[in-house]
């Protein structure tokens, strides 16, 4: 390695892994109410009626903001099996054991956990969190 790539790496932050997979985990079960609260307001929209429910906060666009580049990450940042296990650990309505996921994507739990970990990071750095 050369004298210049260290020393800009010695720039960079070590990144707590743990941390990371905490608020990426965080972020991705907010998201399946955020994409419900997205096509509801669509819905309302289509049928021209405003409100139903009482707001409490006046977050709708962050919210929406939040789902879309969500969205975008989970799209194009991910390889294929990669977005599966995202899919099928975070993002499906019951609890998922990590081994039924791998034995479901015919994945050795080695090659799930490198890909899970590879999967968290990405999004990390497409959502810049990291």
């Amino acid at each position: 390695m050369s004298a210049q790539v260290q020393e800009q790496m010695s720039f960079l932050q070590p990144v707590n892994e743990t941390e990371v997979r905490k608020a990426v985990v965080k972020e991705l079960k907010e998201y399946k109410a955020l994409r419900v609260a997205v096509q509801n307001k669509q819905e309302l929209k289509e049928k021209g009626i405003g409100q139903l429910f009482p707001r409490l906060q006046q977050t709708e666009t962050i919210n929406e903001l939040k789902a879309k580049q969500i969205e975008r990450a989970l799209q194009y940042s991910l390889d294929e099996i990669e977005r599966r296990i995202i899919e099928e650990k975070y993002l499906s309505t019951s609890r998922v054991k990590d081994i039924n996921v791998y034995l479901d994507l015919g994945l050795t739990k080695d090659q799930y956990y490198e890909s899970k970990k590879d999967a968290i990071a990405q999004i990390a750095k497409a959502l810049g969190m990291i």
